[in-house]
């Protein structure tokens, strides 16, 4: 199966799902801890991530380099090295990693309530991906958000104007506004 490195949009009733896969070099346990330490999470993330990775448990996501609110959240599931599902904010988050070839096979499902935010946040989290690989290599990451500008054309011809309606948060500033 190629891996999707683009997000794929699916409906699923009134829901909406983006899906990615990839294939990094390092095994699960390894990816595991770059998806739930702070530290690591802080390379790559778009936000920070407070709380226990515990199911039930509650988790916020503060935004230190921008003028907004932090989301809420709740985990899910935690299988781990396997399966991590939270809440973050309205949507859902769920990833998956299988061991196999040189390393691990990373899903992520992200479940959007609203279309209009599919091409935005599919841009997102493309790019949140290529931090979290080029991390895991090793290899300088930038400023999330620097590269986004580049994707969001690519999203909004892929999924369609509908799923262009909603821009960024308020108080969200791309690193070139700073």
């Amino acid at each position: 199966m190629d891996v999707v490195r683009h997000g794929v949009l699916t409906r699923f009733g009134e829901l909406w799902t983006l899906r990615y896969e990839r294939e990094l070099g390092h095994p699960p346990e390894v990816v595991w801890a770059a998806l739930t330490e702070p530290e690591q999470l802080a390379q790559w993330f778009p936000s920070g991530v407070e709380g226990e990775w515990a199911v039930g448990a509650p988790l916020e996501f503060p935004f230190p380099n921008h003028d907004m609110p932090p989301m809420h959240g709740t985990v899910l599931q935690v299988r781990a090295p396997r399966v991590l599902e939270y809440l973050w904010g309205p949507d859902t988050l769920k990833f998956n990693l299988l061991a196999g070839g040189a390393g691990t096979k990373l899903e992520l499902l992200v479940t959007l309530e609203e279309l209009g935010k599919a091409a935005r946040d599919g841009a997102g989290w493309h790019e949140c991906l290529d931090l979290l690989e080029t991390h895991l290599d090793g290899a300088t990451v930038w400023q999330p958000g620097e590269r986004w500008g580049e994707l969001a054309p690519v999203y909004v011809a892929a999924f369609g104007p509908e799923a262009a309606t909603i821009g960024p948060p308020d108080g969200w500033k791309a690193p070139e506004d700073e």
